[in-house]
């Protein structure tokens, strides 16, 4: 891939920025007594399609993440922090996730890159996969990070350059630009 300018890329949060997985299977055991999987058994991004566990349990636990990512120690992927930090000093950071409630990431995000660096960012939370476009042409970007595989395809074709956060659940869905860590965002970026 060519290089990246840190005023044209936006990211996703779960599953890119935030463990979201790491945090899932923490509270799964910690609250459920559920420990015999791990994140190669999230083949889709549904969950409730891969794991057998009870969806009032799935369910819960995503509640969990989404109400009160603080108190459940959701943590940053690692080296996200750095990454972001250092692309702060070029740009906005631009955050655009499916989240529908947006004052706990917020809160998360602030929490985790300090306020000097959440002071430089731009956050959507919009409760829907497929409209992420609308609100990357608002903010004229350009190249997007996220995890969910038809989300970049969608982006793709209405012309923007998405980047595929590599996952287990979205291998073999795309032939789109992947990347498998924070420090290979960071080298495009800089």
């Amino acid at each position: 891939m060519r290089k990246i300018d840190p005023t044209l890329i936006g990211f996703d949060i779960d599953g890119v920025v935030a463990d979201t997985v790491e945090a899932f299977f923490r509270l799964a055991k910690q609250r459920h007594g559920i420990d015999k999987f791990t994140a190669a058994h999230i083949t889709e991004f549904d969950v409730a399609k891969c794991l057998p566990i009870a969806p009032q349990i799935i369910d819960a636990i995503f509640d969990t993440l989404l109400e009160a990512p603080i108190e459940a120690d959701m943590k940053p992927m690692p080296d996200a922090v750095a990454v972001l930090t250092m692309l702060s000093h070029h740009a906005p950071l631009t955050f655009i996730t499916a989240r529908p409630l947006q004052q706990p990431i917020a809160e998360w995000l602030e929490y985790i890159l300090g306020p000097a660096t959440f002071a430089r960012t731009r956050l959507i939370a919009m409760g829907d996969h497929d409209k992420k476009s609308t609100y990357l042409k608002k903010l004229g970007i350009q190249y997007f990070v996220d995890d969910r595989a038809e989300t970049c395809i969608n982006l793709k074709e209405q012309g923007f350059s998405p980047v595929v956060f590599n996952q287990p659940w979205n291998q073999g869905q795309h032939n789109l630009p992947c990347v498998s860590s924070w420090r290979e965002i960071g080298a495009l970026c800089t």
